[in-house]
């Protein structure tokens, strides 16, 4: 499956647009991650557990988004975009969205 940013796929003709595609997951923060978190705030530098929480998040959006794609029959999406919004206090949704198409 390929997905891009862009509208188009170079070297490739869209010759079917599907429709929209999306992928999301909510995660909620660990209080034990919290506690390292302001630690980290004290001291500076990357919140490790933060970053790869957020990476398997965005993962797993694209993972759903590639298999509502597939079920519909496309071999691609193009326009993918990102969003990210709060849901409650300590969660957050990750959402992927674009556009499913045929390429030859």
């Amino acid at each position: 499956m390929m997905i891009q940013t862009s509208s188009e796929i170079q070297g490739k003709k869209i010759v079917k647009t599907i429709g929209l595609v999306r992928g999301n997951t909510i995660r909620v923060r660990h209080i034990g991650r919290d506690i390292l978190a302001v630690l980290k705030g004290i001291i500076g530098g990357e919140i490790q557990s933060y970053t790869k929480m957020m990476a398997e998040a965005r993962e797993q959006a694209i993972d759903r988004m590639i298999d509502e794609a597939r079920s519909l029959g496309a071999n691609a999406v193009v326009d993918v975009r990102f969003t990210t919004s709060y849901i409650m206090t300590s969660a957050a949704e990750i959402l992927v969205y674009g556009t499913a198409v045929v390429v030859e």
